[in-house]
């Protein structure tokens, strides 16, 4: 009897052995469940992406407006009956010194 007792622990402990600490056990099932966690993560940003891209190739195939305003942002196009004006600003250089506004010019 004493056998068939010995026998049956070192069974228990060779099984709980594979469950615990061997390939398949439960710290690679852990590992795993954290990686499907991740790419499931990934998935969900990448459908948010490829869910505004189809809405974006929707609108161009369909829409003008988007494709008008494509030419005019990307190629710089204007229409036949507009005048295109660019506003070049005047940047201060360090060795500048601008007029003071407050106070009144000097007279002869």
């Amino acid at each position: 009897m004493k056998i068939i007792i010995v026998i049956l622990l070192v069974l228990l402990v060779m099984l709980q052995y594979r469950v615990w600490l061997d390939d398949g056990g439960i710290p690679e099932m852990l590992k795993l469940d954290h990686e499907i966690t991740a790419v499931n993560q990934d998935i969900a940003r990448l459908q948010e992406r490829n869910q505004a891209l189809d809405a974006e190739v929707l609108d161009l195939k369909t829409g003008l407006q988007a494709i008008e305003e494509r030419a005019r942002n990307e190629l710089g196009m204007i229409r036949k009956d507009e005048v295109y004006y660019q506003v070049i600003e005047e940047h201060d250089s360090p060795g500048k010194q601008k007029p003071a506004t407050d106070t009144p010019p000097a007279t002869p």
